[in-house]
């Protein structure tokens, strides 16, 4: 039996692992770790070894599926998107533009398609109603980078491969392998770091993958970190610990912020989070010393009450300290396809607002938590049809039944997305891609947010069949019927228009085709790869950073360049370019964005409180190595050992008479779940948790993995409350009671 060898990012979690498929013509024979890939060096966790199960999954569609009657049958693609066009001209024509919403999952920016033909979609719609998982989990993190320095797409990196000192607030990258911080290996990251004499210390109510392999581990209550945060910055001013170094030029508002944070006292902050004063004390003094040092936040610091305030006070600690753009601090990225200087400048929030509640837009989309009262509320700008690509809102956002009672009442939903799921099965037209290893893929989010610069592109392994499409197809097809172009127009046609607007673009900053003497087709008859994505990947990477300038620079990079080189290319490290990352009109950080003081107000009046409500836990997510979110459980290697249970401190479960694998009652202000306990001193006492993305019980999914081990949704505790700045949900440090359910 004839084998070759395809090499291949994993597209399944951030880190973009290399992978060595080995082929035949059976099909995927094996998959391992790439130890050429520069960045993962053989590296891959169980969710990369998988790709061949979600390949051959018999419940992933091949062919589009129509809802008739309560019932799924197959259908041509000519007759879905001719009934997509019918519907959406019906309905947009009728109601308005706005009438109809689009949600956005997060494998979306796992392909590139997500990268280049999102955009285009939601142009031709000339909806506001635009919704997407990033309010689920990270937007304050990209509202607090935007406010400072001047967009969301500025997101400083830790160093990790260089820091001294690596303090983690509320993430596990040993499980996540990075989360806005691509990072293969983090385990083995980690490990340099101590064996080179570093150290890492987590603040987390979970003893986490990551916390065990802490030099340090503090307990903290969850959505207190504000307070330890703002504790901080309070005796970086105190005690003289400020300094700035080579960013001192680059700020504004140091005195406004110094005297914002003198109430917020280590003691206060001990009060709230239930960290000791010297405890906090302590870590300030160290992070100070340190040579080189990264402190980083992640989802215990966005999914929560003050997530942006807390997002932006880990940035302000490492630019008080003179860690931003340093060497084994944070730095900015330089991806390959992202030209110098093509970042929008400026940065503000609530450009429009929602039409029932009026939350504020955030980066170009509305609070994803707002989306039911979007559906149910009658009147002009009702939602009444809802597109969803690559998501499962009805698992993934707050009070998800009232989402899947609203998603029953739209008059029509499409859903681009390989299974029939939790919210799927609500679609009254389903547009299933070709499986993940039948397209080519480059990682246009995750290269901007690597802790190297980085650049690899990875083949199709598999031709895709005669009917079906590819992704790219299947979004530009739906962007071409939302401009009026017809749903038999030809995919391409929307892919030569973007070249057309590069090219333009391009030439318009020369100077214009008179002056430059350059015309569109000198820079488009160049590009090589296949329609679609290949061939605006070779303009991004020919006027990027290391491109090859369309000829002008000989040594530079283009998209045949990726081609040649399957294990990627390493720019090297991150490197100081803080004149050019920031995008504030006036070339300045600005510290103290007026937009955190009314939160700031509150979290001063709320100092003297004690911290807790009685008779109360405080719920928490987590996450497991072998899934992400809730789109891998109809893999059976990953999710048959992955227990979908309540973890509970031994004091806690003594007190309520709770053994392992009792069921328990948990209740919270919307609703009331039950699940197994699982008894461990691994959690903070007053503090339970059960894992996001679990729920696989609803009648209509078409998952035979997932539907024998459904667990049950923690979302359905989930109050529709948002994070006032950014809007993201609050999952994190919801108020539950806990009882035996035999009671």
């Amino acid at each position: 039996m004839s084998e070759r060898t395809a090499y291949r990012v994993c597209p399944l979690c951030e880190a973009g692992c290399g992978l060595e498929i080995a082929v035949s013509e059976n099909g995927v024979e094996k998959i391992r770790g790439n130890r050429q890939h520069p960045m993962s060096k053989g590296f891959c966790c169980p969710k990369g070894i998988a790709l061949k199960q979600l390949h051959e999954d018999p419940d992933r569609l091949r062919p589009p599926m129509i809802r008739e009657n309560g019932q799924f049958r197959a259908a041509s693609w000519d007759e879905a998107l001719s009934l997509v066009e019918r519907k959406l001209a019906d309905i947009r024509q009728t109601h308005g533009n706005d009438a109809v919403a689009v949600y956005l999952g997060n494998p979306n920016t796992h392909t590139m398609a997500g990268g280049l033909f999102i955009r285009p979609l939601i142009k031709a719609l000339r909806t506001k109603n635009f919704y997407t998982a990033s309010t689920v989990d990270q937007m304050p993190k990209m509202a607090a980078c935007g406010l400072l320095y001047g967009s969301p797409m500025r997101i400083p990196i830790p160093d990790i491969d260089h820091t001294d000192l690596f303090v983690v607030f509320g993430a596990n990258p040993f499980v996540s392998n990075g989360s806005l911080m691509t990072a293969p290996d983090m385990p083995g990251r980690i490990r340099a770091l101590q064996e080179r004499g570093g150290k890492m210390i987590v603040i987390d109510p979970l003893r986490t993958r990551t916390a065990q392999a802490a030099d340090r581990h503090l307990f903290i209550r969850p959505g207190t970190d504000v307070y330890m945060l703002l504790a901080m910055v309070n005796r970086l001013f105190a005690e003289g610990l400020v300094n700035t170094g080579h960013l001192e030029t680059f700020i504004d508002d140091v005195q406004a912020l110094r005297e914002t944070v003198a109430p917020f006292t280590p003691e206060a902050a001990a009060r709230m989070c239930g960290i000791e004063a010297d405890a906090i004390v302590q870590l300030t003094r160290e992070i100070a010393a340190a040579k080189k040092c990264a402190v980083y936040g992640r989802m215990g610091t966005s999914t929560v009450r003050y997530g942006t305030v807390s997002s932006w006070l880990v940035e302000v600690i490492n630019i008080l300290t003179g860690n931003l753009d340093r060497q084994g601090g944070t730095g900015f990225c330089r991806p390959a396809h992202v030209p110098d200087g093509s970042i929008p400048k400026g940065y503000s929030v609530g450009r429009w607002r929602s039409r029932v509640s009026q939350a504020a837009e955030v980066s170009g989309e509305l609070p994803v938590a707002v989306l039911s009262e979007e559906m149910e509320t009658p009147g002009k700008g009702q939602i009444r049809a809802l597109l969803t690509v690559a998501g499962n809102p009805v698992l993934a956002i707050p009070e998800s039944d009232r989402l899947d009672a609203a998603l029953a009442g739209l008059d029509f939903m499409i859903s681009v997305d390989y299974y029939i799921n939790e919210t799927t099965r609500q679609a009254d037209v389903i547009l299933p891609p070709a499986s993940i290893l039948c397209h080519g893929h480059y990682d246009f989010f995750f290269h901007a947010l690597a802790v190297r610069n980085f650049a690899c592109y990875s083949p199709p392994v598999f031709e895709k069949g005669a009917d079906e499409k590819d992704k790219w197809e299947i979004m530009a097809n739906l962007a071409l019927i939302a401009a009026g172009k017809g749903s038999d127009a030809s995919p391409e046609r929307l892919e030569e228009k973007m070249l057309d607007d590069l090219a333009a673009g391009v030439i318009k900053a020369m100077g214009g085709e008179e002056k430059s003497g350059v015309k569109k087709e000198m820079l488009i008859a160049p590009l090589s790869g296949n329609k679609g994505p290949e061939r605006l990947l070779d303009f991004l990477l020919r006027i990027g950073p290391y491109g090859d300038g369309f000829g002008m620079k000989p040594d530079g990079i283009n998209f045949k360049t990726l081609t040649k080189n399957p294990h990627g290319i390493d720019f090297g490290p991150l490197k100081p370019m803080i004149k050019h990352a920031l995008a504030n009109p006036d070339g300045k950080i600005h510290l103290f964005p007026e937009d955190m003081t009314p939160d700031l107000e509150e979290l001063r009046q709320a100092i003297e409180g004690t911290g807790g409500e009685p008779g109360r836990y405080l719920l928490i997510g987590r996450r497991h190595l072998r899934t992400n979110n809730s789109w891998m459980h109809n893999i059976e290697a990953l999710s048959a050992n992955n227990p979908c249970t309540l973890l509970m401190h031994p004091d806690d479960a003594g007190r309520l008479e709770l053994e392992n694998g009792d069921s328990a009652q948990i209740t919270s202000d919307v609703a009331t779940i039950a699940a197994p306990v699982e008894i461990t001193d691994a959690i903070m006492p007053g503090v339970v948790s059960l894992p996001h993305g679990w729920g696989h019980d609803k009648d209509g999914i078409q998952l035979s993995v997932a539907g024998k081990n459904s667990g049950v949704n923690t979302n359905r505790l989930t109050p529709a409350v948002t994070e006032r700045i950014a809007g993201t949900a609050v999952l994190n440090g919801i108020p539950v009671t806990v009882a035996s359910a035999a009671e």
